[in-house]
């Protein structure tokens, strides 16, 4: 018999959309001591991977509105783990940038999701299953290009 998913890519869409948002509230909750939201932790990673950014910038980046962004980036200066700081190419704007405590706040949550994902795969799945798990990223990286 033919699993139906097979036939309709809607329904293995909708399982593959209720997975990752699964995944994605256990990680969240693996870095339990870590209260930032997805945005946050998501510019904080990306300050981290390329450096200073405008508010216009990250906003494009995370699909949000600049307006979003603003209120999103306020709220990581306000807890002290990003700065402003005067763009070099036009002095009437402005960066934002990791500061040390934003860096080490990052990497602990990183490392702590990185933990409970490495130990659940570990030990719920044998040596076959974590081969089929590798040939699913590559199909998922596939679906995820642009």
């Amino acid at each position: 018999m033919v699993d139906q998913r097979m036939k309709r890519p809607e329904l293995l869409a909708n399982e593959l959309r209720e997975l990752a948002g699964e995944l994605s509230r256990r990680l969240r909750a693996a870095s339990a001591g870590q209260v930032l939201s997805m945005t946050q932790t998501s510019v904080l990673a990306r300050l981290l991977k390329d450096g200073p950014a405008t508010i216009a910038d990250l906003a494009r980046a995370e699909h949000v509105k600049p307006q979003s962004m603003g209120v999103t980036v306020a709220s990581l200066e306000d807890e002290g783990l990003v700065e402003r700081t005067a763009d070099p190419a036009d002095a009437r704007r402005w960066n934002a940038s990791l500061t040390d405590k934003g860096k080490q706040h990052f990497l602990a949550g990183r490392a702590a999701r990185q933990a409970w994902l490495s130990q659940a795969i570990a030990e719920r799945l044998d040596e076959a299953e974590q081969r089929q798990l590798l040939e699913a990223t590559a199909l998922l990286k596939k679906v995820l290009a642009r």
